[in-house]
């Protein structure tokens, strides 16, 4: 891994920074260090620090960039190379399965395999599959993989009737009674007492938890909650069972610890006993899952319950340029409560990069379209489409962005999608490798193979693998998707480790399987501010900054402010040297322009006041939006149909609302879509990136005779009416594709 830039003139601390490594950004291969103390090579003096306190609570507070997963499994890889702790005794807990496959993947490639890294559901479930015979007797009741359906079923038995968003909030509020640890009868008085501000009636919200409680010992099932209930159950019932478990695992770490509940907690104390040893990784600035139950409380008070505890601080940002970090410090200097009086100040280890810009736009699709054109630009400079995200407070924003991303000929990926490792392609491509490495050189599909990576790609066309992408966006895309991250991954190893065989090939895929340590498939990020935390990109946009949607409407007390102030800088944070903040006036094009930008760009943003406390260092550039300034306002779309004016992504493109009936000509759609098929494949791109599939029903209905005709159509700019206006006007016309441009 290379070294980071020069630390900035403000690191008050000299020492020799050029051994250093970067807390992000690691080698995708590296080698395993020789030795314990090989380990240690290129932390810098703190995470240095965190390493080698191996003993007694240890509490790590550490900012956004500043290397925090590097230190505690740098930590405990001394420790297992050192000798002082023993794999099988060690036990790292987080919160989700994607940080826990990392942790795994770090600490292999560190030496140290055998420690268990899981999130707290994940252990807690393989100690009660283990324990339930012993402790229960019988079998382990089956795991409800989703409690939706459950909770629609006792709201029925109930007679309460919740519509789709109801249900899930519903299923949300129970999810934090449990966490809580809150009986359906404590509910109502809990909630009041939270100031929580319930979805639906509380004590009707009781009754449905009540009854979901009786539906699940009815049919004999648990849910992910109680799971961890009843691990706690049996900890504190069966001491011969805890005091097995605490034999077995010595030394806890817990990363994100800002974000544990009160059951994770007391499952946690249960696990470690009357013991001290406990390293603890956290940042209070960070806590945006409080509607879950998370609370700082647990990290803010951990040197009260452990007074003697070494606590170290990590303020070192190796991610973000010191104009995204000077934009994060003072959007936190603003910050009231607790958490804010326990903040970090960040300092940038990175050589300058641009100001952050902040753009006002007129409407959101214009928000949309502009925040398209300049990621299309910034691809066309050189970033990668996977170095790209796009970030946004609730998951309903996104679809104005994947409209305007494709029409503007952008690869898209919405995060959240199923595991890389558990999908069928990838399952198939592995038997597929795993019998061709058995095989050897008996197998006639590698004759012609000079490397690995050629015997990758020949083993892989069998499953689909082309050289060229497919047309369209759906499965087949999809599914060519993660065997050209397979064919990527492959390439990489081999550079890597010279003369890899493809049987070592199969191995590492079997371990990063194994640690869900996934290879990235190409294409801009689409995601919620939440599902964002803890991913990084060299380039994000943060749209959609209006009162009302951050802070988010329903926002109302002191602390929800500033959880929501505490989720904009958690977007922030995400961005490595590319940083655009953007909203808009009004929602559709010709509204009234009531919308204010959001209360948290207040003294950040140019014109809008100045901070003293910040640091010295750039402010940003305002800007209007761009296609404001070259197209005349845009009035209210109506529907052509009805009337009625419409506001969605999809509907304005269609000029009409999505349930009046069309009169789209299916023989013209049909044969605009196999004309787009050819037109992706020869391209390369996906089909969408072509068309949507909106602007094909679009074009069908309206059936254009004339280039104006065509453009006045979303989703057909300039730049696609001169690509690709002629052959589409044609096929309008009857034709195969070939005629002129007809601009009248």
């Amino acid at each position: 891994m290379p070294p980071v830039d020069k630390p900035p003139r403000q690191a008050r601390r000299t020492w020799q920074h050029w051994g250093v490594t970067a807390a992000t950004h690691s080698t995708l291969f590296p080698q395993v260090p020789e030795t314990a103390d090989a380990v240690l090579d290129g932390l810098d003096p703190e995470q240095r620090e965190v390493a080698l306190a191996l003993t007694g609570p240890v509490c790590v507070l550490a900012g956004a960039g500043t290397g925090k997963t590097r230190a505690i499994t740098h930590r405990i890889a001394y420790g297992v190379r050192s000798g002082r702790l023993q794999p099988s005794s060690v036990l790292a807990v987080t919160f989700t399965n994607r940080a826990a496959g990392e942790m795994r993947g770090r600490l292999r490639q560190l030496g140290a395999g055998g420690v268990q890294a899981r999130t707290f559901h994940s252990a807690a479930l393989r100690q009660l599959q283990f324990f339930w015979p012993k402790a229960v007797g019988g079998d382990l009741p089956r795991l409800l993989e989703r409690k939706i359906q459950l909770v629609a079923d006792a709201a029925a038995r109930c007679r309460v009737r919740l519509d789709r968003n109801e249900l899930r909030d519903v299923t949300g509020e129970i999810e934090w009674a449990k966490v809580t640890q809150t009986v359906p009868a404590d509910y109502p008085a809990i909630v009041a007492k939270a100031h929580r501000d319930a979805p639906r009636d509380p004590a009707e919200i009781s009754q449905i938890y009540a009854m979901y409680e009786q539906l699940k010992r009815d049919r004999s099932v648990i849910d992910f909650e109680d799971v961890l209930l009843l691990t706690v159950g049996i900890l504190q019932d069966r001491h011969d069972i805890a005091d097995q478990i605490r034999s077995q695992y010595q030394h806890f770490v817990v990363d994100e610890y800002q974000d544990v509940s009160p059951l994770q907690q007391r499952l946690l104390d249960l696990w470690l006993g009357d013991r001290d040893n406990l390293c603890v990784v956290g940042d209070a600035s960070q806590t945006i899952y409080s509607f879950t139950g998370a609370t700082p409380d647990h990290l803010l008070n951990f040197r009260t319950r452990h007074p003697g505890a070494t606590v170290v601080k990590l303020v070192r940002d190796y991610r973000s340029t010191p104009q995204v970090v000077h934009l994060a410090n003072g959007l936190l200097s603003q910050a009231r409560g607790r958490a804010a009086e326990h903040r970090l100040e960040l300092i940038s280890q990175r050589d300058p990069g641009p100001d952050p810009v902040y753009t006002e736009y007129a409407d959101e699709p214009t928000e949309a379209e502009g925040t398209a054109r300049r990621i299309r630009d910034l691809v066309a400079a050189g970033v990668p489409a996977g170095e790209i995200a796009v970030l946004y407070r609730i998951n309903a924003q996104s679809e104005v962005y994947e409209q305007a991303l494709a029409d503007a000929g952008v690869p898209y990926q919405l995060r959240g999608a199923e595991r890389f490792f558990e999908r069928q392609e990838v399952r198939e491509a592995g038997i597929a490798l795993r019998g061709a490495a058995r095989a050897g050189g008996n197998d006639s599909l590698l004759d012609d193979a000079e490397d690995l990576p050629a015997q990758v790609r020949a083993v892989l066309s069998t499953k689909g693998w082309t050289s060229q992408p497919p047309s369209g966006s759906g499965a087949v895309r999809d599914r060519w998707e993660s065997l050209a991250a397979l064919v990527r991954l492959a390439e990489d190893f081999a550079r890597a480790r010279s003369g890899a065989t493809l049987s070592d090939l199969v191995a590492e895929l079997d371990e990063r399987a194994a640690a869900q340590h996934a290879p990235t498939v190409q294409g801009v990020t689409l995601a919620s501010l939440h599902s964002a935390k803890g991913l990084e990109w060299d380039a994000v946009f943060l749209v959609g900054l209006t009162e009302g949607m951050m802070p988010i409407t329903y926002a109302k007390t002191d602390e929800q402010i500033e959880e929501e102030r505490r989720l904009l800088y958690v977007g922030v944070t995400r961005a490595r040297l590319h940083l655009t903040l953007s909203w808009a006036l009004s929602r559709s094009p010709g509204g009234r322009a009531s919308r204010r930008p959001s209360r948290f760009l207040k003294g950040l943003r140019p014109g809008s006041g100045s901070l003293g406390t910040i640091a010295s260092g750039g402010a940003g550039s305002f800007e209007r939006g761009a296609a404001a300034g070259r197209r005349k306002p845009r009035g209210p779309v109506l529907c052509r149909v009805c009337g009625a004016t419409l506001t969605e992504a999809g509907a304005m493109k269609l000029m009409r609302c999505e349930d009046c009936p069309s009169d789209m000509d299916e023989a013209l759609y049909e044969r605009l879509r196999d004309w787009r098929a050819d037109q992706a494949r020869e391209l390369g791109q996906p089909a969408y990136c072509v068309f949507t599939d909106k602007t094909l029903m679009a074009i069908a209905e309206r059936v254009p005779a004339t280039g104006g005709e065509l453009s006045s159509i979303s989703g057909v700019g300039a730049r696609k009416l001169d690509r690709f206006g002629a052959e589409v006007l044609a096929i309008c016309a009857g034709g195969d594709g070939g005629t002129g441009l007809d601009d009248s």
